[in-house]
């Protein structure tokens, strides 16, 4: 369903500029940005995925991953197509740089779908599988809606969005993933054909704002280097010290045929964070992802893959201590 896009500039001669992502592409009529699924259509910025759904499942939400948001419930995940980033190593290249079929769901319906979910446990809707921000109309549409309904909003995202309508976005979104992929510019313009800055501007808007836990996919050679991964944690540990840090094993994918990580990499990776922030944990290996009372170190939550056995974490407090566990929401 195409529909005028939010955010964009007529720029005179028929020519825009959209100004939803830090490529702020400037269009002639009939042209596409970056994200594939915004063009110009006789002088005004038209999306062409809105309420395209390519993808919806019912998932654990450890799988988004989030740890420490409303631990071992399920959450809808819908997504669509398109990306707005160009990264060669792509996980899920099908839906970022593919057109794969989609049918349409209004936002009234989604909302429907994801009412009659929490009575699988789901706790909302997490807008994930592609980069989120380039459906931002429809977003825009369904969080309003989901969040009148009770129902809690999720994104799982590159952080590749301007200012302005990620601001005007957040008060309507209860938890993201955010994706760092390096802690270097050289690593996204190389690899991404992005930069850093913006994403780490959404980072710490998004985090004052929301719950947030970061993803980064170590590639061997490219982002592993830990004095990259030590600056990181450095970063995040000063916007808060429990952001949960989920650092994930690399496989070829996409354009990129370097060798998977080395499960000795990403403990390594893991230590080094580990030195400012007391959350990481590591994903697409066998690890004992547990998490632990702060204070007292009892075992709260227990993780096998994406099951999830509450221990001594009982309604936001330590069972075993008493402290108020604060960096879990539920």
């Amino acid at each position: 369903m195409a529909k005028e896009a939010m955010f964009f500039e007529q720029l005179g001669e028929l020519r825009v500029q959209c100004q939803l992502c830090p490529h702020r592409c400037k269009l002639k009529p009939g042209q596409k940005g970056i994200c594939r699924v915004r063009s110009n259509q006789a002088g005004s910025l038209v999306t062409s995925n809105y309420g395209q759904v390519a993808s919806l499942a019912l998932d654990p939400i450890e799988k988004k991953p989030l740890y420490h948001f409303f631990p071992g419930t399920m959450i809808l995940s819908a997504g669509t197509y398109g990306c707005n980033l160009s990264c060669s190593f792509c996980q899920n290249y099908a839906l970022a740089h593919q057109t794969p079929p989609a049918r349409f769901i209004p936002p009234e319906s989604l909302v429907l779908i994801a009412e009659q979910a929490q009575s699988s446990g789901s706790v909302g809707v997490a807008f994930t599988y592609n980069e989120p921000s380039i459906w931002y109309e429809y977003i825009w549409d369904c969080a309003r809606l989901l969040k009148d309904r009770g129902q809690k909003v999720v994104l799982v995202t590159n952080g590749y969005i301007e200012a302005r309508p990620l601001n005007q976005l957040l008060p309507f979104i209860d938890a993201l993933n955010i994706d760092v992929k390096a802690f270097t510019n050289d690593f996204y313009k190389k690899l991404c054909k992005g930069t850093l800055a913006p994403v780490i501007n959404t980072v710490e808007e998004a985090a004052a704002r929301a719950h947030v836990e970061i993803t980064t996919l170590i590639i061997p050679g490219d982002n592993d280097q830990l004095e990259h991964i030590d600056a990181m944690a450095k970063w995040l540990a000063s916007i808060r010290s429990t952001i949960p840090l989920h650092l994930s094993r690399y496989h070829p994918a996409y354009k990129y045929d370097r060798p998977p990580t080395p499960e000795a990499t990403l403990i390594k990776a893991r230590q080094t964070a580990m030195a400012h922030l007391p959350f990481v944990y590591l994903g697409n290996v066998a690890w004992s992802n547990d998490t632990g009372c702060l204070n007292c170190q009892a075992l709260l939550i227990r993780r096998s893959y994406y099951r999830t056995e509450m221990v001594h974490y009982e309604a936001g407090r330590c069972s075993s201590c008493g402290a108020a566990v604060d960096y879990i929401v539920s």
